[in-house]
């Protein structure tokens, strides 16, 4: 007797067991439910850029202070009790676990602060320590889109283990050049400023050319502008050959960017004494020889340079 054929269920394949309704109907939700939370973990435009800017801010702070405790990657690892793959990950700017931030700021002495601040707040007044770096970058930027550049302030940049900040990048891309200065109101930690813009000098102008579509810079121009202070000064005269050798070349090359043209071609290394309280009349920027030299103190000190700022 031949027996009925049998006719497949919801769900089943010749050779398979049948699936019941019921299942595949809780698979299809189930299935829904991991899109739509998957769906919901991916970060905003906005969320995503605050993320690089904190993870980029960490490593930067950790690198810093790395290097000026000499230590290798490898010992603040063995101190914080991570490994040495993840000192290298934060310290290029990539993100980590609030644990293991906390761990590397135990390891170097430092403290972990987390703020959540209103956009309101945080663009209003600048805190008192940071009134005359803002200055300088302020009196910079109103020079160069004054004379019609593309300008950004506080730029962060990422290149494997080397991450940080611009203060103030200028270019154009006919010519393809760029502007990049470095502010500096003081210099407790010599080497570590030199550091931090010899890296910047090395790699800054390679993911700035990536980050604008450009396929390289023709030229660069390099600028390190302390205040024109008898703090600096000091600072400057004490070490004369590690400046020298750190900016050798003259200011006229700055002094280009603002009348006439950026340079074509070529790298150039610049130190400029910067006082961001200069009137119209009076010069504002002096150029390393002349620090060396003989030029008058504006200022005594940092906070001599904030009780002149304009209210």
């Amino acid at each position: 007797m031949q027996s009925p054929r049998r006719t497949e269920g919801v769900g089943e394949a010749v050779g398979k067991r049948p699936m019941s309704a019921a299942l595949f109907s809780t698979r299809v939700k189930s299935s829904r439910f991991d899109r739509e939370r998957q769906t919901r973990q991916l970060p905003t435009p906005a969320s995503a850029a605050q993320a690089r800017n904190v993870a980029t801010t960490m490593g930067m702070a950790v690198a810093e202070e790395r290097r000026r405790r000499r230590w290798p990657a490898r010992e603040l690892a063995r101190r914080a009790r991570v490994s040495t793959a993840t000192v290298t990950n934060v310290e290029a700017g990539r993100g980590a676990s609030l644990d293991t931030y906390a761990r590397l700021a135990v390891a170097l002495g430092l403290t972990l602060e987390v703020a959540l601040a209103s956009r309101r707040r945080r663009h209003g007044r600048p805190e008192r320590s940071d009134l005359v770096h803002a200055a300088m970058g302020e009196l910079e930027a109103r020079w160069l889109t004054g004379r019609g550049y593309e300008v950004a302030l506080d730029h962060p940049y990422q290149h494997y283990q080397f991450a940080g900040r611009a203060d103030v990048l200028a270019w154009t891309r006919s010519p393809a050049a760029l502007l990049h200065i470095e502010n500096r109101t003081r210099f407790p930690d010599l080497q570590a400023a030199v550091g931090s813009y010899n890296a910047k000098r090395q790699y800054l102008a390679r993911v700035v050319a990536e980050q604008l579509g450009i396929r390289r810079f023709e030229s660069e121009t390099h600028v390190m502008a302390g205040l024109w202070s008898a703090e600096v000064i000091h600072s400057v005269r004490l070490r004369r050959a590690t400046f020298r050798a750190l900016c050798p070349d003259p200011a006229d090359t700055f002094e280009s960017w603002l009348h006439g043209g950026p340079p074509t071609s070529g790298r150039s290394s610049v130190f400029l004494l910067l006082d961001p309280t200069a009137s119209p009349r009076r010069a504002a920027t002096a150029g390393l020889e002349r620090a060396l030299r003989g030029a008058k103190p504006r200022v005594r000190d940092h906070r001599e340079a904030v009780a002149r700022l304009p209210r």
